[in-house]
């Protein structure tokens, strides 16, 4: 909607709420400070009425269907709605409440329907296909002709050549998975918050750094709590698993961890996995597809369900032996260093991974991490993509924030102009899912003649700063910013016309390229000069450790793909046959006994807070992410190959055939005129030290 519109909707109907109203804040941003819960119901139905009077337009045009008066006004269609459901959305993962959480189980089902009204709506679907047939005689541009084919498959996947009866069927099977996906996600953010670690006697710490005892201490006395305070939140649980010596305090933590959604109780999703997997199957059956996973994988780079398990199965080929050769060293070592079962544990791990990594290498997050204060990665993540591409970011204290700890910035291009505002999220709180994500909160189009550029929001769950320390990352948690930051240069450097293909609206398949390419900058001894200082010295990290870093790399890699792997096979087990009935302990048996090498431990399972494929949008995807792993190997190659940070040619390629691109095209058309060449698996198998 134009600004005009929202205007004119202030003065007559509306005017206290933000989101009927021009935002009068820099850049347009989001006014945070002045939403209420009390402003999205009142917002989202007045948005929905508008949406839907934007298609009936579409639908009642007296012309003859063309290009620009049914696909591109249907794609720009929504715009109010799009404004409020990406704010709701993105504050019920990183800043919800009760009140905001019975706020989006209320307005899902609304929104499902204004979909489903779209998409099975005869008359609109028979303009659409009308452009769609004449395709051939409309001579499109590549991105044009990229949104006309979305916009067909829009209806053509989504039931508009069902009977009434499978339509219906179709509504109520996608409100109740919409429905189940808010609750699956709702009980593991429950069990994750209402897990705590108590630990009074300070023999049960030993083993522990100073600074996970100094956060555990905070948190307790944030808590209102004596002595120290464990949680399942990222940065208190990791490095528990990974320091602590009291054997059985590690295994009540990852018991816990292991069991969140699981435990029988309200917050059990045993019974949501599987009316999910039932309905998604469903579905699939109706849309004439053998399983989800046929359904889901027709529109991604993989192309197909066999092509995928297929991929799947042939890395485990590489992985396992890999894996048993490196559990047999970890055991023998743990037995030399006390540890007298007859097999190491899952929650045994951690504890002699780091321990035996710190002697073959004399390396750990506690030498690490000195060097790795947040604003000092953030700076260097920042610089290296100015390095790349020639951004810059200016920090803004004027932009309205959720909460007081996100930082904002405006976004330059090379020349000057302004390119995103970009929000960093980056401390765990009670409100926020755990994990690591990126959103937008305006997407970029070219609408009027203007380039209606992107705001862009980064979060992540990292270790707090204490009474004596910053904020000091591990080097895993160095990765997940980079990581993240990659997502987010493939919103913020979007080019596209149109939003639905703008930014990461690519296949799922296809969209951790970015973020993975970046990943590997933190491996860079040139990268990480760039950053990587002393927070007390101001030392940049010697030579001596980046080399121990790098020899470290694939430091028990073949266990970290075989956990990776059994992660998509699960997702694949559920989406890509006919559901089975079978209990989530037997599906994940069956799967463990390919790609797990622990044993078996009663009481606990993945899938009921695997939130990737019942609460994100991964289900039967699960698999992008090796995907991308060959993916981006074989790019950071090529940027190896050009010169790394000192030559442009590889990031200019990048950029402009990638992260401007979006969408617009088919990836792998992307990826060759980016490479010059389809990829190539040798390259991550070679990363990974599964091949020579």
């Amino acid at each position: 909607m134009a600004a005009t519109s929202f205007a004119q909707l202030a003065v007559t109907q509306q005017r206290q709420n933000p989101f009927l109203s021009p935002y009068l804040t820099p850049h347009q941003a989001v006014p945070f400070d002045k939403i209420t819960n009390a402003d999205y119901m009142p917002a989202l139905r007045e948005a929905l009425a508008q949406g839907r009077k934007e298609v009936e337009a579409i639908v009642k045009n007296p012309d003859k269907p063309t290009f620009a008066n049914t696909i591109v006004a249907l794609d720009r269609s929504g715009s109010l709605m799009r404004r409020v459901t990406q704010v709701m959305y993105n504050l019920s993962s990183a800043e919800t409440t009760p009140e905001l959480q019975k706020i989006v189980k209320q307005a899902s089902p609304m929104i499902t329907d204004y979909t489903n009204d779209i998409t099975l709506n005869p008359i609109l679907y028979a303009r659409v296909k009308s452009v769609y047939e004449q395709r051939a005689r409309l001579k499109l541009d590549q991105e044009s002709s990229m949104l006309l084919e979305k916009s067909y498959k829009l209806f053509a996947r989504n039931g508009a050549n069902l009977d009434v009866a499978g339509k219906e069927r179709l509504r109520a099977i996608d409100k109740e998975v919409a429905q189940l996906s808010l609750q699956f996600g709702e009980n593991v953010l429950n069990e994750t918050n209402e897990f705590k670690l108590i630990v009074s006697d300070e023999k049960d710490l030993a083993g522990l750094p100073n600074f996970v005892r100094d956060a555990a201490k905070a948190t307790a006395k944030k808590m209102g709590q004596e002595g120290y305070l464990f949680t399942l939140q990222a940065p208190s649980y990791g490095p528990f698993m990974q320091y602590a010596d009291n054997r059985a305090l590690r295994q009540k933590l990852f018991m816990a961890f292991n069991a969140r959604g699981y435990h029988g109780n309200k917050n059990d999703n045993s019974a949501i996995i599987d009316k999910m997997v039932n309905l998604r199957y469903e579905r699939a059956n109706l849309m004439g597809y053998k399983t989800h996973a046929d359904f889901v994988l027709e529109e991604r780079m993989a192309g197909s369900r066999e092509k995928v398990q297929s991929f799947l199965d042939e890395l485990v080929t590489y992985a396992r032996p890999a894996a048993e050769r490196q559990l047999a060293e970890l055991t023998t070592y743990a037995r030399a260093h006390g540890f007298t079962d007859d097999k190491l544990q899952n929650w045994d791990n951690s504890y002699y991974s780091d321990k035996l990594k710190k002697e073959k290498y004399d390396l750990d997050d506690e030498v690490l991490k000195p060097y790795f204060k947040l604003e000092n990665v953030l700076n260097g993540v920042i610089t290296v993509a100015n390095k790349l591409y020639g951004i810059t970011f200016k920090e803004r204290t004027d932009i309205p924030v959720y909460n007081s700890e996100v930082k904002t910035f405006d976004v330059f291009d090379k020349d000057g102009k302004f390119l995103a505002v970009f929000y960093g999220d980056y401390f765990p709180r009670a409100g926020k899912r755990s994990g690591a994500w990126m959103n937008d909160i305006q997407g970029q189009k070219i609408e009027n003649g203007e380039n209606v550029r992107p705001h862009i929001i980064n979060v992540c769950n990292f270790t707090r700063a204490t009474d004596t320390k910053p904020s000091l990352l591990t080097f895993r948690e160095v990765i997940t910013l980079f990581h993240e930051f990659g997502h987010g240069l493939h919103g913020m450097l979007a080019n596209g016309t149109y939003e639905s293909l703008s930014g990461v609206n690519v296949p799922w398949d296809f969209v951790e390229l970015p973020s993975q390419v970046m990943e590997n900058w933190c491996y860079d001894p040139e990268a990480l000069k760039l950053f990587a200082k002393h927070y007390q010295t101001g030392e940049v990290i010697p030579n001596e450790l980046i080399e121990k870093i790098r020899a470290s790399q694939n430091f028990l890699a073949g266990l970290a793909n075989l956990r990776q792997l059994r992660f998509g096979l699960i997702d694949l087990y559920y989406h890509g046959q006919k559901p089975t009935g079978e209990s989530i302990g037997v599906v994940e048996n069956k799967v463990d006994s390919v790609a797990n090498l622990f044993p078996h431990v009663d009481g606990i399972a993945s899938s009921p807070s695997f939130t990737h494929i019942f609460n994100g949008g991964y289900s039967a995807g699960y698999y992008s992410y090796k995907w991308s792993e060959v993916l981006d190997a074989d790019a950071f190659e090529f940027f190896k190959e050009k010169g790394g940070l000192d030559n442009k040619a590889a990031a200019d390629s990048f950029r402009k055939n990638v992260l401007e691109k979006g969408g617009s095209e088919k990836p792998m058309e992307l990826y060759k005129k980016f490479r010059g060449r389809e990829p190539s698996p040798k390259a991550m198998l070679r990363r990974s030290g599964l091949i020579l």
